[in-house]
């Protein structure tokens, strides 16, 4: 799988994952969880979890998110992103759980 940022890198750990997900907040961003059972370069269609998380303030709300979408999909690649509101453009994405 070599089609996200990151990708190149071992699987991140939820504590690696819980700092990107602070990093965005940080910056303003918007979080957005999404998930696919096909993970293909060609494959720029993902389903949204929900929609993207707008009043998120918290590290640990985007997380039970997250995990929320896991249980929920277990078999999905599932992706965080961050949406920059400025900028009109996603900023930051990478799978964040692998089946």
């Amino acid at each position: 799988m070599r089609t996200e940022t990151f990708s190149y890198l071992p699987q991140l750990t939820t504590e690696q994952i819980k700092k990107q997900v602070a990093y965005i907040l940080k910056n303003g961003w918007i979080p957005g969880i999404e998930f696919s059972r096909e993970l293909d370069p060609y494959n720029s269609f993902w389903s949204y979890w929900k929609l993207p998380f707008f009043n998120a303030e918290r590290v640990d709300e985007v997380m039970q998110e997250l995990d929320a979408c896991r249980e929920a999909n277990p078999d999905a690649y599932i992706r965080l992103t961050g949406y920059d509101n400025i900028k009109q453009g996603q900023v930051l994405s990478f799978v964040a759980y692998r089946p």
